[in-house]
């Protein structure tokens, strides 16, 4: 693969170490089989755990997540297996809230997941509240012993192997999303139930949770009582460039195997690559994919800089990267012909992987509002 973006300013040496390091480990490792998908995520974050590339995903008490690392992180992960990216994805995002926010007790459930011990999941999403986190209908109501917790959430990733949830609940401080709270939810906590299993064309764990009469202990609360959506947001403004950098992997994955189809691939005597029109679809996939990359980069490196909020960076770098992998890989598949729609094939994985990557942590119409209100504000 082309790796001339490493020289760019944005990173040090250290992420270029880490970068051979986990290249290398990746092209050892990776894929793994994905026939048992749950057991196949388990394995995952046991070797990244074991591998110590999961202590990226959290950080130490009074420190910073450094988001250069967590970007490049997916994104060679996403470059060889989808689900390696997943995995490690949501050890970040799942634990996110506790990392930023929690207390040492809290804590100990990070030093689990980080060490591969523990797997995380962040329940967010609702039957009636996807991108609109202000309507959030599950609720926790104080109780002798702490909270109650009742709802539902969908759309879980890790849903169902998940050791651990962070969860928003409407504890009613105020009307809309300053009435949020977040918790830490043990999987095993009464009251919580997987109600259905979701299949999706990415096979990934995924599942609808159902909270009757969850009761947690008080210090359950993550940060303060009210503030879920200020926190939520805090842990998407860190994560929303990595699903970029995710979606920047499998686009160069998918250049890489269009660029061996058409120096393979021979058509009335010629090389594919010898074609005129072929060389401009390969000149546009390099262009988007040097642009994704840029925003990306500048979105994780604005925030490692010390920059409170990234919103607007995140947002261009989420939408863009996404939209333009789906491009890429769509014009990888027509290079591939027949054989880019065989089932099995590279290319037909990585069309299939990319299309959620548009819709979750903000689809891209939810991310062009944020643009736009930055701009207009």
């Amino acid at each position: 693969m082309d790796k001339t973006f490493l020289t760019w300013p944005f990173f040090e040496a250290r992420h270029r170490a880490l970068f051979e390091e986990l290249d290398a480990w990746c092209a050892d490792h990776l894929p793994v089989a994905h026939g048992d998908v749950d057991a196949a995520c388990r394995e995952l974050v046991a070797m990244l755990g074991r591998a110590g590339f999961l202590v990226h995903t959290g950080a130490d008490e009074g420190e910073r997540l450094d988001v250069r690392t967590l970007c490049l992180v997916r994104e060679t992960l996403a470059r060889h297996d989808g689900l390696a990216d997943f995995a490690f994805a949501m050890q970040g995002l799942g634990m996110g809230a506790v990392s930023l926010f929690g207390t040492p007790g809290q804590r100990a459930w990070l030093a689990r997941t980080r060490a591969g011990e523990a797997i995380a999941a962040f329940a967010l999403t609702e039957p009636g509240s996807g991108s609109d986190v202000a309507a959030t209908t599950t609720t926790a109501t104080r109780v002798p012993e702490g909270w109650r917790i009742d709802g539902e959430k969908t759309w879980i990733s890790n849903g169902g192997i998940a050791d651990v949830y962070v969860l928003f609940a409407r504890t009613g401080e105020a009307p809309g999303a300053r009435g949020l709270s977040a918790f830490l939810v043990p999987a095993d906590t009464p009251g919580l139930a997987i109600a259905e299993r979701l299949d999706v064309i990415a096979p990934h764990p995924l599942a609808r949770l159902s909270l009757d009469g969850l009761v947690l202990p008080h210090d359950a609360l993550i940060g303060r009582a009210g503030e879920g959506f200020k926190l939520a947001m805090s842990v998407l403004d860190v994560f929303r460039s990595t699903v970029g950098a995710a979606a920047l992997g499998f686009a160069r994955r998918a250049l890489d195997e269009a660029l061996a189809r058409v120096a393979a691939r021979r058509i009335q005597g010629q090389a594919l690559a010898e074609l005129q029109l072929v060389q401009g679809h390969l000149a546009d996939m390099a262009l988007k994919i040097d642009a994704a990359a840029l925003l990306v980069y500048r979105a994780a490196w604005t925030k490692d800089a010390g920059a409170a909020r990234v919103t607007r960076e995140a947002a261009m770098a989420k939408l863009y990267a996404t939209e333009a992998a789906q491009e890429v890989i769509d014009a990888a598949v027509q290079l591939h012909g027949g054989d880019g729609v065989r089932r099995g094939s590279v290319v037909e994985s990585l069309y299939r992987e990319i299309r959620a990557l548009r819709i979750y942590e903000g689809a891209s119409d939810v991310q062009r509002v944020v643009i736009a209100r930055s701009l207009l504000g």
